[in-house]
């Protein structure tokens, strides 16, 4: 069960962001994990679940699901299966909008086929236009493994709060210690050749008084947070100089972070699916597991 603590930290702030989860299935050696994690998670995140398998019903596939939901740990959950033929990315699309889907969890391992059918394509077709948050689990474990350590950007747009925000609410319901925001800062900010040692005094001065900026602003958008939430997680800044997306991704693999949490990808273009940018290069070889928050309209 939650602990008190949370739970009275969810009545003071009204916050919950993930009311109700959709995961989508397929029938793959990783489905018994991956049931395992997502009841896990709605348990967590107190949420109704909706269990979507794109495909035909029948009574072998529906005994082998009630057969691991059996196994699973929390039988309290509230859950709803549901089955729909079409094709795979309109089905969930759809569902999410007419369930009223906060968080869709999409699970795949990359060693397995299923992998590139839903964190390939699908899964980046979703990514860029489904109407809620999605996660993507590639370290799903049938024996709960602590959450120790959530990594969320701290981009300069106007999501970056509700990521923010989102991120303390995880790291409070999976008793997260560790939270840490990552301002990644362009090279070309710096608008200074380094040609000898006086350029390079101020090509770090320069870099300086950006992380100072980036920090202070990243500051004030936890000041505006409820304490309760903040309190109780160890926050850390971290400000990165290089491409975004990539270096993010790169910094989580390198301290081996549990959750990494992302604002959704702007609406692309064709020469952003080209050039890849942002979250496209995190996509493209996950780091850890993916949290990307996306605002309900």
């Amino acid at each position: 069960m939650l602990s008190f603590n949370f739970v009275s930290l969810l009545m003071a702030t009204k916050i919950q962001p993930f009311k109700t989860i959709l995961f989508g299935f397929a029938f793959s050696p990783s489905l018994r994990v991956n049931l395992f994690e997502t009841t896990r998670i709605a348990h967590f995140f107190e949420s109704k679940l909706l269990l979507l398998h794109v495909g035909e019903k029948t009574s072998e596939k529906l005994e082998q699901i009630e057969s691991i939901l059996a196994q699973t740990e929390y039988q309290n959950l509230e859950i709803e299966i549901q089955w729909k033929s079409g094709n795979p990315f309109d089905v969930i699309s759809n569902t999410c909008k007419t369930s009223k889907i906060d968080l869709l969890i999409l699970g795949a391992m990359q060693h397995e086929n299923v992998f590139q059918f839903y964190v390939g394509s699908i899964a980046r077709k979703l990514t860029r236009k489904v109407c809620c948050s999605v996660m993507l689990l590639i370290k799903p474990s049938a024996e709960r493994v602590p959450c120790k350590h959530v990594v969320v950007n701290g981009l300069d747009a106007p999501e970056t709060p509700l990521a923010i925000t989102d991120a303390f609410y995880v790291s409070n319901a999976l008793g997260a210690q560790q939270l840490t925001i990552v301002e990644e800062i362009l090279q070309k900010e710096i608008h200074v050749t380094v040609e000898d040692d006086r350029s390079l005094k101020k090509a770090n001065l320069v870099k300086e008084r950006l992380k100072e900026r980036e920090e202070s602003r990243v500051r004030k958008i936890i000041r505006d947070l409820p304490a309760s939430l903040t309190k109780d997680v160890n926050v850390k800044t971290q400000s990165i100089f290089g491409k975004r997306g990539y270096s993010i991704g790169h910094y989580a693999e390198v301290i081996r972070a549990d959750l990494l949490v992302m604002n959704a990808p702007a609406k692309t273009r064709l020469l952003d699916r080209i050039f890849p940018h942002d979250i496209e290069y995190i996509l493209s070889d996950l780091p850890t597991d993916l949290l990307i928050i996306r605002k309900q309209s």
